[in-house]
Parts: C-alpha cells; structure tokens; sequence
C-alpha cells in the first residue's frame, strides 16, 4: 500500500489531470469487455500530451506499467492493467482540426466515432470505420485495435484511414509518425532490414489481419508507413496523444438489400460473389442469433447488403441490382429498404448481436474469446462448417455472426469458465480452434486484438521467427517492458487472470428469485460483458431510456456498466471487501434512478433497478435507513392513514406554510428545491364507492367484458382524476368496470428502497386480496405504469414461494390502452386531433411495451412521437435530498425541451405521476395528462 501511496503522490505533483487511487476507481477499471481482469493501482485522466509524458516519467521512476484506455470496450483483455491506467475519455477527447478540403480530421484519443462522424457529416464526410460500439468507442482505442465495422468492404481498417500519429513513448520521446522512416525509435529501421524477408513471406494476405505488429507496413515496397505499423499495437509501442485521420465521401442516400439463404453456409458462399458490386457492407447472420425473425425475408440465414449512391434512386437500383444477382446464386428471399428509420430498425439487430450473443436461445452463458478470427472470404463456407463442426466435437454451442464480406466471423460461445474443467476445455479448444484458422490461411484477429487472449497463439499463425520479431521490435519501442505488458508479445496465458476466478461458486443468499440466472445474483451480475451501450450520449433513436444517470454526470461509476462492476469486485471481495455493506457499491447505487430502461436496452438485460434493491435491502439489513426511506418508501401507508384520519386537508394546509414545509421535507430526507405533491381531498376509491352505478357490481366476473381497475396509491390519493377519467372510457367501451378495496398495493415504493421483507408482506396481503377476483380471468386494468412494472416483474421475481397466484397477478395485468385493444376492439375512441407531446414513461418502455398505445393514440388523432429518455423524478429518486441536480439534468435531456418547444395546441401526455409531477414542477407549471383524461375529455 506504501508503493500505491508514494506512486499517487507522485503523479498528483507531476500532472495537472485527474489522479482516482480510490477503491472505486480501481474496482471499476479491473475489466473491459473480455474475459479477463486485472486489478491497477489507480487511474489517470490526463488533460494535455503533457501530463502524459509526466506520468510516464512517473511510472518509469517507480516501475510501475501503463495501459491507455478509452470506453473500455476491448474484447481480449487489452485495455486491462496492473498499474496506472490512463483514462482518455474524461479530457482528452476533443476534435481540434477539421478540414473538408483535405478531408482530414485531428483528434485526441478520448474522441467518441460518433461524436466525429457527427462533425464530419455537416461537410457531407464520414469516417470510414464504424464498430457496433460507434457511440461510445474512441479514436484512440479504435487505432490501438485497429477497428474495422462493417463498412470495411468499403473503406477498409483504421490503419487504412490514419494520416500521421503523435505518440509518447516509455522513454519519454515524443515522436510524429506518418510515411518515411522520420519519428521511428532509435533501433528499429536496423531491425526490419535486417529481416526484410521473413516480412515479405511471413504476413497471409486479407483484409482482416489484425493480429500481430503490422510490420510489412514498414517494407519499402509499402511505403515505410510508421503510422500505419503503430496501428493494432494495442497500446504496448507507445502512448497515443493526437491523431490525424482521413475522412470519406458519405453517400448521400443508402438502401439495405436484406438477402434471405437456406442456411448460414450459403449465405457464406454467396457472400464473397457480391463484393463486384461496390457494396458498402456485406454482414451475415443466421436464425439461431435473431430471436424471431419478423421484418427479415425468408431464410435460415441472412446478408445484409448496404449500397450507397447520390440519390435514394440511385442507391434502390444498386440495392436491387444486388438482391437480382443474389437471387441468381442461392439467395431464397430479398427485400430491399430505403427507409431510414426501417434500415436503423434492422441494423440494431446486427448492432445489437454483441451482447445478445452472449445469452444462448435456453438462457445459459457464452462468452467471448473466439470473437474474431478472419478468414479469406472465399473460404468463410468451408471454415464455417469446420469451426460448426469443431464446436460439436468439443460439445460447445455458438452463434456466428459478422462481416462475412471481410470473412470475419463474430462469436460467442458457452464455454465454462467458472470450473477447472471447463477452462481446462476452453484452453483445448482454443488452441484446436487456431489450428483451424491458420489452415483456412486466416487470422486468430480479425477486429479486435490479440491482447491475452489470442497473443500466447500468435507462434501458430506466424511462426516462432516472427514472433521473436515482435518481441524485439517492442524491446526497440519500450525497452524498459512499461507499456502494457503482457499483451501481444510474452502473453499472459489465455488462461489466466479470467474475471470469474474470484467469485462465489455457491449462489449467495438473495432476496429476488433471479429466475432468468437461475436464482443466481452472481449470474446476474454476470450479464454486463462490458460492451457499454450504457455509456452513450444519447439514449438513442425511439424511445430509448439507458442510461440517464450516465448522460447527467458523464462517469462511468453512474452507469449501468459501471455499477455492474462495482457489484462484480463486491462479490469477488479483493477490492471491495465491506461486501453488502460497500459504501463504494452505495454510492455508485444512490444515483441509479430504477428507469428498469437497462433491462430492456442492454442488449443482455441487466436490470439494474432490481440489483440497486436487492443491494439496498441487505445494505441496511438490521440498521437504521435514511429517513427518505420511511417517508416515501412507506407512502401508502402515511397516504391511507391520512385519508382514514380525514387530516388531508389540514395536511395540505400545512405543506404551503414555508418555514412547516421547510422543517417537513428535512426530516424526510426531501430535497429543499421540491415542492410536496397535494393530496386529494377524496380519494379516487371514495369516489368510486359513492356511485350509484357502482354498488351492485359482481365481484365474480360475469363475461369477457369484466375488467378489475387497479386502485395504485398514486391514483388513489394524488391523481384520482386519472381512475375517474379511466372508469368513464371503459365504461364507453361497453366493459363493466370493478374496483377492488384499498387492501391491495403492488409494493413498488417498498421495492425501490430496497425495503424487501416489508415489500414480501405487502405483496402477499395483496394476492390474498386478489386471488377470488382472478378465478374468472379477468385483465387488471393499471393505469400507472410503474405499478404495473411492478406487478408484472417484482411480483414474481420477489414471491418465489407464492409462484403460482403471484404469476396469475401478473399475466392479468394490461395497460389502459392494452385492455382498450383486447377487450373492446371494436369500440372507437373520440377524435381528439392535436399533436401530441410527451414522454414515454421508462417502466412502460422497460417492461410493458407501448405498442397499444401507440396506435390507440393513432385512432384519436394524436399524432406525434412521445419523446425517449427519463424523466428524472423516477418516483422516491428525484425527491430525495441530494439528487434534484441529477433529476433536472434528466429532465432536460429531452422532455422539456420537446415541451417547450411544442406548438401551443399540443396535448402533453404523461401517464406517469412521477412525469407530471416533474413537469409540473420544473416545466413552469405544465400540466401534462394521462391518455385516459384525455380521452375521457374527447368523450364529453
């Protein structure tokens, strides 16, 4: 530890940017996207080249090893490190230069793709490249690994788009890399000419050879291209500051050629044929990734073929020329798009395959290692079969998928890395699946790297004199063995530092089921591979919710995938070692607004709300909780003694005396900017029981037009005029509406403070409540969508014992718009004709879908798109003290301004109570209204 200290004092003197020694710090850098971990002594996010150099010089002194690092995305261990590692992200990720007439750009290395696609799009440009992790990888990382994507075919590798390189080595060198020998470390110009023909006989010609040092780039028939040699060095040449990259036309218009074949192999065979037609991508994939195949043409298996052109006429007639000629040579089905929105919508299936890959059709684990071996195209049939058929020997299952275009194949597969045995069997394989490549005349790299776990294979595919080359070309780069040692020459056996070895083998005692991870926390934990999608700057197109407390504080400890690895090293124990009781894992939590928007758009469904409060309910298991927790956690109950105790009124009287106000939310735990919500003067059941037409409704369900409104706690006492406004439509609809006593409660507030043994009660209390009213199968109505998230997930998942009733709750409950479209088909709603403006609530997007919504809102006119994101309030979240700056930055992501920037005639919908309240509360006093008022106001 006194090593750590002397090293942290030593870089906070020498460099300006930020130093983390913090166990934080550390456990959220101890892995990327592979299988691999290792735990550094602390982090650095440098601010200029300058402090790079100082903390080289620092490292150095100390002899301590450095790993450079972007959005941790490497997927063989590359961006992992025992010592300092350098964080690009933070600072050093600005574009400087941009210049459309050279069609160059200069960036740092921390600059997201996307963020320069972006800039190079205002002048009709693109970066080539393009990796499914576009919005959150950085430049720097992309050149370390020498990045491809799918647009490859067309505009080659990273090494074929970099003009000139600025670099730092270990020895504190600064050097400029471009063509020519001029900026090359002292040594190394001796080296290669001295083996000129081990360089020109020892590289296999194809498009995707990543492995390796690229060293033919510096032969004098290729033009001695320095920059192009760093390129795919992983990090262990030189420290990578500034890079001028070249930038291509971008097609004005694009069309997808979706190519249905009989199988995988056909579409392999069939792919290399297209590639005479300047396509811009060639992509395969078979059923066995695609979870239902709707919206793709017939076929086992799929290619898709983008085209380009100056016009959407010109880039249909290349697209369908192609899916002709397809047709021709095996192709069983075609459809050509030119939708923008449609060919987005079937480019994340591809996008998305990373991490849906990385569950098996029956739920199991796979897992990368063997993501990225090339092949020649021409030989991706012949290979396919083999790696098919090698995977059958060694009883493995997989899914290929990628760039069959380029031959390179993308995989995961379910090998056991958590017993002896099944490494052992994984180290088999490997090294069997090597043997396999070289003989197809491939590349164990076709994309991502060797880094740990394919360099201790490199002797196979180059032969022991090549390999020994690289060895003393890194020695001519880093002789002091600084920069990310272990990676590419002198490996680290694949086998070792994998990131399961320090976890529990026996499932640790949990309060939810985890029935998707075999009631297993450690496997749920397990889901986040690391790929980041999580870490965006957008929560993408549509309506998507992940992940807001990333994009309102830019840290990785605030996102999905950074608290995954927090709840990793807690239950590994070496770096966070209070377990339940981490205030590292506390911290990382506190700011996780429970959105669930994870659950749906992680592409392996972590659902972070869930961990925050199984994590929460051990937490505080025996100890005294926040006082936020009492307050809003047991709100259905203060809100039920208040109305039985007829005190709402006085109560409300007294929530607008400032200095009562004041005193109140204090001894709550509520934030001091929030007003406290009014409750109703009568409550949404009161009303209820108090029409006459209501009395004499049967319990027992007389017809399939029977439906049971659910009275949630915030209808109930703060919206009763959502309940009357639903009672009113259903009732138009010709459905006999009945609402059960006030005994039932979905549990939600008791949920998301972790409040999990008082949450079984309440839930228990409720089925015993509901159980004769679901005999006959009648839906439960639920208005509020994040209680009926609740009822639909936490009601199972928490009710393991009660299985049974608890899962006939849940398949009953429907949304407004859900039961409208089941029950009363036929029935049409008032024609409202304004456009709409609003926010799709997270729950509805996370677990309930809003597809009937959609098209209920259709039927009324309502036309517009609902805005994506969080609203930021989230319930208890954005109440709670400490968290208004967060709740307001969510908020001003997206919801308020498409409110504030509507026409003045548009209806704000917000089914949400937490999403009017935060209007009403941050938006100037908008009044934002659940579909069913609106409606219900149409029906007068």
């Amino acid at each position: 530890m006194n090593h750590h200290a002397d090293l942290e004092r030593a870089l906070r003197k020498a460099v300006s940017g930020d130093v983390d020694f913090s166990t934080t710090a550390r456990a959220l850098h101890t892995m990327d996207a592979s299988n691999y971990r290792r735990v550094p002594q602390g982090v650095l996010a440098p601010r200029d080249a300058d402090d790079v150099a100082a903390a080289l010089t620092v490292c150095r002194e100390h002899r301590v090893p450095v790993v450079a690092r972007g959005a941790g995305t490497s997927i063989a261990g590359q961006a992992t490190g025992v010592g300092l590692v350098l964080d690009f992200t933070r600072h050093m990720n600005q574009i400087t230069a941009l210049d459309a007439d050279t069609r160059t750009a200069t960036v740092q290395p921390g600059v997201i793709l996307d963020n320069l696609r972006d800039a190079a799009g205002r002048h009709g440009l693109t970066f080539g490249p393009d990796p499914s992790t576009h919005n959150r990888c950085t430049l720097g990382g992309m050149i370390g690994n020498n990045s491809c994507g799918s647009h490859s075919v067309a505009w080659g590798t990273t090494a074929d788009n970099v003009h000139g390189l600025e670099v730092i080595t270990s020895g504190g060198e600064r050097l400029s890399l471009a063509q020519g020998w001029e900026g090359a470390p002292e040594g190394l110009r001796p080296l290669v000419d001295a083996e000129l023909k081990l360089l020109r006989t020892g590289f296999p010609e194809l498009p995707r050879r990543i492995s390796g040092y690229a060293l033919d780039a510096l032969l004098p028939e290729h033009g001695v291209d320095l920059a192009r040699a760093y390129c795919g060095s992983e990090g262990t040449l030189a420290v990578l500051t500034e890079a001028t990259v070249r930038l291509v036309e971008a097609p004005r218009a694009r069309a997808l050629a979706v190519l249905g074949y009989a199988d995988e192999s056909a579409a392999a065979e069939a792919a290399a044929p297209l590639l005479p037609h300047g396509p811009l991508t060639v992509e395969g994939m078979a059923a066995d990734l695609v979870r239902g195949a709707e919206g793709l043409p017939r076929g086992g298996a799929w290619l898709f073929v983008e085209t380009g052109g100056g016009s959407e006429a010109e880039a249909r007639a290349r697209a369908e020329a192609i899916a002709k000629a397809a047709s021709g040579d095996g192709a069983v089905d075609s459809l050509v798009v030119t939708d923008p929105a449609g060919q987005r919508a079937l480019w994340r299936v591809r996008e998305d395959a990373s991490g849906t890959a990385t569950r098996m059709p029956d739920g199991s684990e796979a897992w990368p290692g063997w993501e990225d071996c090339a092949v020649p195209p021409a030989r991706l049939g012949a290979y396919l079969r083999d790696f098919r058929a090698l995977l059958a020997d060694h009883g493995l299952r997989g899914t290929p998928y990628g760039h069959f275009g380029d031959g390179c194949i993308h995989v995961r597969i379910d090998f056991d890395l958590m017993s002896e045995e099944g490494v052992r069997g994984f180290r088999r394989f490997s090294e069997d699946l090597a043997e396999v490549v070289v003989a197809h005349g491939g590349s164990l790299s076709g994309e991502h790297g060797d880094g740990q776990a394919r360099a201790e294979l490199l002797p196979k595919m180059y032969g022991d004199d090549l390999v020994r080359l690289f060895e003393r070309v890194k020695g001519a780069w880093d002789p002091a063995d600084l920069l990310n040692p272990g990676m590419l020459v002198r490996p680290a056996p694949l086998d070792a530092n994998l990131r399961f070895t320090p976890l529990p083998r026996k499932p640790v005692d949990v309060a939810f089921g985890y029935p998707h991870d075999g009631g297993d926390f450690s496997a749920a934990v397990r889901r986040c591979v690391g790929v980041a999608k999580c870490r965006t700057e957008s929560p993408g197109s549509g309506t998507g919710v992940m992940c807001p407390s990333f994009r309102a504080t830019g840290e990785e400890e605030h996102s999905t995938r950074g608290r995954a690895r927090l709840l990793h090293e807690m239950l590994a124990g070496e770096v966070v070692k209070d377990g339940w009781r981490s205030t590292e894992v506390h911290d990382a939590l506190d700011l996780c607004l429970s959105c669930k928007g994870c659950r749906s758009d992680c592409p392996v469904g972590v659902d972070m709300a869930t961990y925050k409060a199984e994590f929460l309910h051990h937490h505080y298991e025996g100890r005294r909780r926040p006082a936020s927790h009492y307050a809003m956690g047991w709100l259905p109950l203060w809100l039920r003694l208040a109305s039985r105790s007829r005190t709402t009124r006085l109560a409300n009287s007294l929530s607008r005396v400032g200095v009562l106000a004041d005193l109140a939310k204090r001894l709550a735990g509520i934030a001091p900017e929030r007003e406290i919500p009014r409750l109703a003067p009568e409550t949404f059941r009161s009303w209820w029981l108090k029409q006459p037409s209501h009395k004499g409704t049967q319990i027992t369900p007389p017809s399939d037009r029977f439906v049971i409104l659910w009275p949630d706690t915030f209808t109930d006492h703060l919206s009763p005029e959502v309940g009357r406004a639903a009672v009113r439509v259903l009732e138009d609809a010709g459905l006999t509406v009945f609402v059960p006593g006030s005994g039932v409660c979905c549990g939600l507030t008791y949920v998301s403070t972790g409040q999990l043994d008082r949450a079984r009660k309440v839930l228990s209390r409720t089925l015993d409540h509901m159980e004769p009213l679901l005999e006959g199968g009648a839906p439960v109505v639920v208005l509020e969508p994040s209680c009926a998230a609740a009822l639909k997930s936490d009601l199972v998942e928490l009710l393991g014992d009660d299985d049974e009733r608890a899962r006939r709750l849940a398949s009953a409950v429907r949304t407004f718009a859900e039961v409208l479209e089941e029950r009363a088909p036929d029935w049409r709603p008032p024609r409202i004709d304004r456009p709409v403006v609003g926010q799709t609530h997270c729950h509805q997007h996370a677990v309930l879908g809003d597809g009937p919504e959609r098209r209920l809102r259709q039927k009324a006119g309502l036309e517009g798109e609902l805005s994506g994101g969080c609203c930021g309030l989230a319930g208890n979240f954005g109440f709670e003290a400490g968290h208004y700056e967060v709740s307001r930055a969510c908020a001003e992501e997206q919801l308020l301004p498409a409110v504030r920037s509507a026409p003045p005639s548009s209806e704000i919908l917000a089914d949400g109570f937490s999403c009017r309240t935060q209007l009403e509360q941050l938006g100037e006093g908008v009044r934002g209204r659940h579909l069913a008022e609106v409606l219900a106001e149409g029906l007068r």
